[in-house]
């Protein structure tokens, strides 16, 4: 049976030791799923995508996730492309407008209006009237960005896609408009996985105390179910903690590279 090397930082192969954790059984269960994962994402054809129903290709993705596919599909036909790429997929992102990649873009400092402005420039102009459009497949670049959305989830160990996984695949992706443009401000793979690392670190706890505060003041309350959408101020409250958080996170993984010969 071949064997696959795995390289773990210091502390946690320490902690896997004393745990007697069973590694190799853990790590074929962990890549069967991650195989299974990639799989599907790289065989979804957007014709055969029921966007309303979390199956197939789609299932591990969030409901805001599969609102931003269902966005860029229509960007892309209104464009008139044969296929939806990474500019569809980030263009759909910011439309969208209440996810959580946004709000770590704002932690970075960056704007979505400027991602905006500078993915409208660097897109191509349409190329046939939405009548003619028919894009029923993710371009090259496109499937790239959603497997390495994908391989960042389970690395995360969530058992979801969010729009936050595909805001780290869509600047990791090499070839792609939507990588170029997240790169050209400064989104660069390391710091954008850095801070979804830090706002999912604080945001529970962030949302927690934004719920509890609302709770106390009269207001509309969220429907049953539901949890309430963050408002400006929260909004910034997590901008705030992201950028408290990303410091020492920072500082450790720094660390943890130059140890590991990665700087």
């Amino acid at each position: 049976m071949p064997k696959v090397n795995i390289y773990l930082p210091d502390d946690l192969a320490e902690a896997v030791k004393a745990a007697g954790v069973p590694v190799s059984a853990v790590c074929q269960r962990a890549l069967e799923e991650a195989v299974r994962r990639v799989t599907a994402i790289r065989e979804t054809a957007v014709e055969e995508l029921d966007l309303d129903n979390p199956s197939g290709g789609l299932a591990h993705l969030t409901e805001r996730t599969r609102t931003v596919i269902r966005l860029a599909l229509e960007r892309a036909r209104a464009d008139g492309a044969a296929e939806i790429g990474t500019g569809h997929l980030l263009g759909g992102m910011l439309n969208e407008g209440t996810n959580l990649a946004l709000h770590v873009l704002r932690a970075m400092e960056i704007e979505p209006e400027r991602v905006a402005r500078e993915l409208s420039r660097r897109s191509p102009a349409a190329t046939a009237s939405p009548a003619d459009a028919g894009a029923r497949r993710f371009s090259r670049p496109a499937g790239n960005a959603l497997e390495l959305a994908v391989t960042e989830a389970i690395a995360l160990g969530h058992d979801y896609i969010g729009c936050e996984h595909l805001l780290i695949g869509l600047a990791s992706e090499p070839d792609g408009t939507a990588g170029r443009v997240l790169r050209a401000l400064g989104a660069e793979p390391r710091p954008v996985r850095r801070a979804v690392t830090a706002a999912l670190a604080g945001y529970v706890h962030l949302r927690a105390q934004v719920q509890a505060g609302s709770a106390a003041a009269p207001g509309p309350a969220a429907p049953a179910g539901q949890a309430a959408p963050l408002g400006p101020a929260a909004a910034e409250m997590l901008a705030a903690a992201v950028r408290e958080e990303v410091r020492p996170l920072a500082e450790r993984i720094e660390r943890l590279e130059r140890h590991a010969g990665l700087a």
